[in-house]
């Protein structure tokens, strides 16, 4: 029987084809019980020399950050792959390799390459709960990757008041900023109003050069960053020269009321309990919030106490305003970036228990 199209073939033996698994080593009575390793061997077959090539990328760099991503050891014999680790990631591993192969025609990009990854590290479960709503945006790809990332942008058009809290790279920021531009794009609002408390390892904004404007700036060069992957650099400029896009520092809020926008609050772990409750008492007719923020980095001085972290408390029953947490597993960063935060979430979490025991 001939193999179809990247067809995995798990621990071959005898003729072509056949399968079987090495039969497990006898468990040394006592030994702690260590996830088993694996062997899962994928023939591409018939092999396209130019899909092969796109599929590896240059010096293999594509099938490294395969290995990263499920933490697996991928050796390459011409188009048969043998991928090694724990049964369950290797499993996955080679299942990326046919994905890959099957979408090479073209040079795989390493966007393209790392979102995929992050979509093929969910549960097949979680992943049926489909692509989420679809956003105008100059991003036709653009959508929500993971689970809670489908969860943040439904509840960001369901709810006023939205909070995104989590580690980097989850996209909490770009989302939001996503939400806004789709906002603006169906008339849902006038404008976009953007806000960062100016609070950075301790910097305030009197020490920083340059007129307000300036001395905002740089705290809000994400948010920037990704209103010109969105819109264009160009569209950019005119909103802001129509001042439909605006840029208001989060201590000037206090006495305005802003209706009929879209209201974006980032790095809000750095707010005080008092810039928190000023903030979210600005919103007016027909406008919504989306506050994000990272707890794990909080740059306030010694003994202050997080807006962020107040409002999750005080907040979390009240109607009309939704908490999204998200974690390591909806990091769409390089792959490394999740098992960083992992292993920072698996300390921390040591760390509480040993200060509980």
């Amino acid at each position: 029987m001939k193999p179809q199209p990247g067809r995995r073939v798990a621990i071959r033996s005898g003729s072509s084809g056949r399968r079987s698994e090495r039969p497990a080593p006898i468990p040394t009575p006592g030994a702690a019980a260590l996830p088993k390793p694996a062997a899962v061997e994928v023939h591409l077959d018939p092999l396209d020399n130019h899909r092969l090539a796109n599929l590896c990328g240059a010096l293999d760099e594509n099938l490294r950050q395969i290995e990263a991503a499920f933490d697996v050891a991928v050796a390459r014999r011409g188009p048969s792959f043998t991928v090694r680790g724990a049964a369950d990631q290797a499993r996955r591993g080679a299942a990326a390799i046919e994905h890959f192969y099957n979408r090479a025609g073209d040079t795989l990009s390493l966007d393209e390459l790392q979102l995929g990854l992050v979509e093929l590290r969910q549960d097949a479960a979680e992943a049926a709960a489909g692509a989420g709503p679809v956003l105008l945006t100059r991003r036709a790809d653009l959508h929500g990757r993971t689970p809670r990332q489908v969860q943040y942008l439904r509840q960001i058009q369901d709810h006023d008041i939205t909070f995104g809290i989590g580690p980097a790279g989850t996209g909490k920021t770009y989302l939001a900023v996503a939400s806004a531009v789709d906002a603006m794009e169906r008339d849902q609002v006038s404008r976009i109003v953007l806000t960062r408390p100016a609070v950075e390892a301790g910097e305030c904004l009197g020490l920083v050069p340059g007129d307000l404007a300036q001395k905002v700036d740089r705290y809000l060069r994400p948010l920037y960053d990704a209103l010109y992957d969105l819109l264009g650099v160009e569209k950019v400029a005119k909103l802001f020269e129509r001042q439909a896009i605006e840029i208001a520092p989060l201590a000037c809020g206090r006495g305005r009321t802003l209706n009929h926008a879209f209201i974006i609050l980032d790095e809000a772990q750095n707010t005080t309990p008092e810039q928190m409750k000023m903030f979210l008492t600005r919103i007016g007719i027909g406008a919504r919030a989306v506050v994000t923020g990272d707890v794990t980095q909080i740059d306030l001085a010694r003994g202050q106490k997080s807006g962020l972290l107040e409002a999750r408390r005080v907040l979390a029953a009240v109607r009309g305003i939704a908490f999204t947490e998200f974690t390591a597993a909806d990091v769409v960063r390089h792959p490394l970036v999740a098992r960083i935060v992992a292993a920072y979430e698996d300390d921390d979490r040591r760390r509480e228990e040993g200060t509980q025991g």
